[in-house]
């Protein structure tokens, strides 16, 4: 992604009110860059481009009072470090819209949220989300550290290295848990009410998009995230899809989304094309000024007469869930497993100067039927759960909802 490209992207992640209370943006309503000596470091105001500002009946002698006596008064003095404070006022006033998606990202915050779609950084490897405000993990990452350690989806995240998450927000809760390979972490977690600790080795994390496996005369296309490489990953699984299809070596496919935390809104229209007609509605997104903008299938499919199966559960958010829900409104696909996660908003993620970012909530999206699935999340067809035992990863022989979703597209 280039400096200043708007990207639209879905995230999965549902993310927290910000901390502080004052809300801070240089420069709204000067023309002229000034500058405010400071005790050891200058104060830059200049209207962002050298745009002239539509004036604001705001008063900033307050913030500065507050800064002022916040400098004269605290009593530690090393903690005063204005570039904190400076992206701690950011972050306030943005927080002050109470839109848990909509929020500021510091340089390295945003290097984080790009590697995510990228597929490549440096931790214990583990989708995390924000519900209830609450630190949440959304899914750990096959084969992952934290996958090995035993976390699990649904697992809340109390402490950091003995460091309460309360009032955290998602990139701190990712900025404290990643770290160097080979550095250690230690997670304690809520899960069915009981604490539990996790000491675990970070590593170097690489993430397909896409994972393919055959059992049992079908096709298991495992959707992981749609990211940067989503695309490439998937023409390359389709393919080998279809000359099995072609050659009757495979009776139909199972659409794995479970635990995708979503990403690309584009790549959920890609995927969506790959099954349905061309030219079908998928999603819509719906703006606050009562404008819309509709989504449709783009491209020739090359899977648009396989039986299908769609496979869900709690960790399926965002663009997982557009694809989930346009496939069971066409009468596509059968939807198998447990409720979606819900969330069905948009996010424009900005890039900013000094490599800073936001991401702001522009609009909604509604499923073809006019489902707008925010908090209510998507019910599956066929119910089904996996219940493992207290500290046991998921395996194959466990994995009920799979075998339902084989039996089911073999009929």
């Amino acid at each position: 992604m280039t400096l200043n490209k708007v990207t639209r992207i879905l995230l999965i992640v549902s993310l927290a009110v910000f901390l502080f209370g004052s809300g801070y943006k240089l420069g709204e309503y000067r023309t002229a860059i000034s500058k405010v000596e400071r005790p050891s470091y200058n104060i830059v105001n200049a209207p962002v481009g050298g745009q002239k500002q539509n004036p604001k009946n705001i008063d900033f002698s307050l913030f500065w009072e507050v800064w002022d006596k916040v400098e004269q008064k605290f009593v530690d003095k090393q903690k005063l470090d204005p570039q904190k404070m400076f992206f701690g006022a950011i972050r306030g006033m943005v927080g002050s819209l109470e839109d848990s998606y909509t929020f500021f990202l510091t340089p390295e915050e945003n290097k984080q949220s790009k590697d995510d779609l990228g597929g490549k950084f440096e931790g214990i490897g583990a989708q995390l989300g924000l519900k209830d405000n609450r630190i949440i993990v959304i899914a750990p990452l096959k084969k992952s550290p934290a996958e090995s350690a035993g976390v699990k989806a649904g697992d809340i995240i109390i402490k950091v290295n003995n460091e309460s998450t309360e009032k955290w927000t998602l990139p701190q809760a990712v900025a404290k848990i990643r770290g160097p390979k080979g550095t250690k972490v230690k997670l304690t977690v809520l899960r069915d009410e009981k604490e539990l600790m996790f000491e675990i080795v970070r590593a170097e994390i690489s993430v397909n998009s896409v994972e393919l496996n055959f059992e049992k005369q079908s096709a298991i296309l495992k959707l992981i995230r749609f990211g940067d490489d989503t695309s490439n990953e998937w023409d390359r699984a389709v393919d080998e899809i279809v000359e099995k299809w072609r050659g009757r070596k495979i009776s139909g496919l199972v659409l794995d989304l479970r635990d995708n935390p979503g990403g690309y809104l584009q790549g959920a229209v890609y995927v969506l094309s790959e099954f349905l007609p061309y030219g079908n509605l998928v999603v819509k997104q719906e703006y606050a000024d009562g404008n819309s903008e509709k989504y449709v299938v783009n491209r020739k499919g090359k899977l648009i007469d396989i039986p299908l199966v769609v496979l869900m559960n709690k960790g399926s958010a965002s663009a997982s869930e557009i694809v989930a829900g346009a496939l069971r409104d066409y009468k596509r696909a059968k939807l198998i497993g447990e409720k979606s996660f819900g969330k069905g908003s948009i996010q424009e993620a900005l890039d900013l100067r000094e490599g800073a970012g936001l991401h702001v909530t522009v609009a909604k999206w509604v499923l073809p039927r006019g489902d707008w699935i925010n908090h209510k999340g998507i019910e599956p067809e066929i119910k089904v759960e996996n219940e493992l035992k207290e500290g046991n990863t998921l395996t194959r022989k466990d994995d009920l909802q799979l075998e339902k979703a084989i039996e089911e597209v073999l009929k």
